[in-house]
C-alpha cells in the first residue's frame, strides 16, 4: 500500500491510454494545472453527471489553463462509447490494470448492498504545473464537486 497522497506532494507520474488514441502522460503536461478525476464506471449516473459538469464548464477550466482528464479501469472501448452518448469534450484515460489507481489511493475495497468488491473511490486531484499536489478531493460527493474545483484553482 503506497503511502497517503497529501497537498505539497509531487503527483505520481503516470502513461496511460486515452480515448484520443494516444497515450497522455503527465509529464507531457507539465506547464499546465491538471484536474485528474477518477470515476468508479462509465455511463453510471453519479459518474455521468460528474462527467457532464466537467463538460459543460470546460471553458472555464481552460481560461485556467487547466486539463481535465478522467480515469476509471473501464476500457478505451467503453470510454468511446460513453463519450459518444454524452457529447463529453476532454480525454477519458483508461487504468484496466489499475496501477495508477492504486499509486493515487483511490483504488480501494468497497461495500454495496453487503458484497463486497474492490474498484475506484471517487476522488478529484488538482496538480499544478509543476506537478505538485495543489488540492484533493476524496470521496466526493458529485454535487456542487465542479465548483469545488473551479475554487480550488484559485
Amino acid at each position: 500500500m503506497e503511502k497517503e497522497l497529501k497537498v505539497g506532494d509531487k503527483a505520481p507520474e503516470f502513461t496511460l491510454p486515452s480515448s484520443t488514441g494516444e497515450k497522455i502522460s503527465l509529464k507531457s503536461l507539465r506547464g499546465k494545472n491538471v484536474v485528474l478525476y477518477f470515476y468508479p464506471k462509465d455511463d453510471t449516473p453519479g459518474c455521468t453527471k460528474e462527467a457532464c459538469g466537467f463538460r459543460d464548464d470546460l471553458s472555464k477550466f481552460e481560461k485556467k489553463s487547466t486539463v481535465i482528464l478522467g480515469v476509471s479501469n473501464d476500457s478505451i472501448d467503453s470510454h468511446h462509447k460513453f463519450i459518444r452518448k454524452f457529447d463529453l469534450n476532454f480525454p477519458l484515460l483508461s487504468d484496466e490494470d489499475h496501477a495508477v489507481s492504486e499509486k493515487y489511493g483511490v483504488y480501494k475495497e468497497k461495500n454495496m448492498y453487503g458484497k463486497t468488491y474492490w474498484g475506484i473511490e471517487r476522488s478529484t486531484f488538482i496538480i499544478d504545473p509543476d506537478g505538485k499536489l495543489k488540492e484533493i478531493f476524496r470521496k466526493v460527493k458529485v454535487d456542487q464537486h465542479i465548483q469545488e474545483v473551479l475554487e480550488g484553482l484559485n
